[in-house]
């Protein structure tokens, strides 16, 4: 007997969230936008390298929704975690399975109940836009984990989205784009310029020589097994992306809250459990977090 493919509830329809949904309907899975009213079907534009698709989600409110969410895709930006999360409370059991699209690490930390199942997504793609027009900047890899064994719909839905790999043990997967989040995102933020400044700019490439150093000092005391020589596959990605403006420089552009706190700040919390001081890390996060 087949299993029914899993109904999500979405809590963050920008960007990221739109583009997800777009892989999961096009598989066969339904998604609903988790809204703090109700609303009539959302209608989103999505222009790919090669084409342009039009996508409609429900919205459903927190009276919408069912006694018990199975599966909620979490993809709001991080300072917003706990407001959106508050919209399904009283709606979890121990089976609902949660999906983590998110940049950094740590915005659900004692958010969720006590054993629930979290996958981690960890993208290398990259959407630009306010929805409900998004425009998909590249398809790149896209890895999934963080439970010991794959959920079944992952098969099915790998034909759909581009590059999906399985990954059990995520950590070190999300250790290399938190790295890579922590120097380009709020180096070129803070300075307002594209990614590939870290490449050309000769003072924005040593001050990304000691943000990797610092943190792969970390992650090494975290777990022996870190490879570091961070610096090396930091600048590849700011020179493969070097015309892009990442999302912190977009949200500071446009008044928004960044999401540091979940990406250096995460860091230095580490840091700070383990008597190690990320002198540079630290200076960057203060820069940029509103007074």
């Amino acid at each position: 007997m087949t299993e029914s493919l899993p109904h999500w509830y979405l809590l963050g329809a920008g960007n990221m969230g739109t583009l997800a949904a777009w892989y999961l309907t096009r598989a066969g899975h339904t998604v609903s936008i988790v809204t703090d009213t109700p609303q009539p079907p959302l209608h989103k534009q999505l222009f790919f390298a090669d084409q342009s698709a039009s996508l409609t989600l429900s919205c459903a409110s927190p009276e919408q929704l069912p006694g018990t969410i199975t599966h909620l895709l979490v993809a709001s930006k991080t300072p917003y975690t706990e407001a959106a999360l508050r919209r399904v409370k009283g709606h979890f059991s121990g089976k609902t399975l949660v999906l983590r699209f998110q940049n950094g690490m740590g915005a659900l930390d004692g958010l969720l109940p006590p054993n629930t199942p979290v996958l981690e997504a960890i993208t290398t793609s990259a959407v630009k836009g306010q929805s409900p027009q998004h425009t998909i900047v590249a398809e790149n890899t896209t890895w999934l984990g963080g439970t010991q064994q794959p959920p079944q719909w992952l098969k099915g839905l790998q034909s759909h989205w581009p590059d999906l790999h399985w990954e059990a043990d995520i950590r070190f997967v999300q250790w290399k784009k938190l790295v890579a989040n922590a120097v380009i995102n709020p180096l070129t933020a803070l300075h307002d310029v594209p990614n590939g400044a870290l490449v050309d700019d000769p003072a924005l490439q040593q001050a990304a020589r000691a943000l990797c150093a610092e943190a792969d000092t970390l992650l090494t005391a975290l777990d022996s097994r870190w490879p570091g020589h961070s610096f090396s596959a930091v600048l590849q990605v700011a020179r493969a992306t070097a015309g892009n403006t990442s999302s912190m420089r977009a949200d500071r552009q446009r008044g928004a809250t960044t999401e540091i706190e979940a990406i250096n700040g995460w860091l230095l919390r580490q840091a700070q459990r383990h008597g190690l001081d990320l002198p540079t890390h630290r200076r960057l996060v203060k820069a940029l977090t509103p007074t």
